[in-house]
């Protein structure tokens, strides 16, 4: 479990490193990652920067490009974060969008094959979800 002060380190270097590849990166391929998550070692020693993109054939690419300019990213972090160590950065692609995508197709094909063999999504009348219909669980 990370710390309330290493949340917040993360969030100001996603922010930060964010804002410098759209305002001071000249790469236009390294413009074209999208930041989701960042995470810090302990020490600050190293950072993870996860990252997308709208174009699923470009992440090679844009990752290439985001090794190439890394380090100005590291310089420029230095200037603007106010802790004592700027973590090195490597970036990682972020694939929990399709990690989701692929659950919710496998949730939604579970749920077909229910209403094809009968099943209803509502409650039955006879009380199946283990409560009379006219009952209700007795929460406190």
């Amino acid at each position: 479990m990370t710390t309330f002060r290493m949340q917040r380190i993360n969030k100001q270097i996603q922010r930060e490193v964010s804002l410098l590849l759209e305002l001071r990166i000249k790469n236009e391929t390294a413009k074209r990652a999208i930041i989701t998550d960042v995470d810090c070692s302990r020490d600050l020693e190293h950072a993870k920067i996860y990252y997308t993109t709208l174009d699923p054939s470009e992440r090679e690419d844009v990752g290439k490009a985001l090794s190439s300019v890394a380090g100005a990213l590291r310089s420029q972090l230095g200037k603007l974060l106010t802790i004592r160590q700027v973590p090195a950065l490597s970036f990682v692609v972020d694939t929990s969008e399709e990690y989701g995508r692929s659950i919710d197709i496998l949730l939604d094909s579970l749920k077909s094959d229910v209403q094809e063999a009968g099943g209803d999504d509502d409650a039955d009348e006879d009380g199946e979800d283990g409560f009379l219909p006219d009952e209700s669980p007795d929460v406190r």
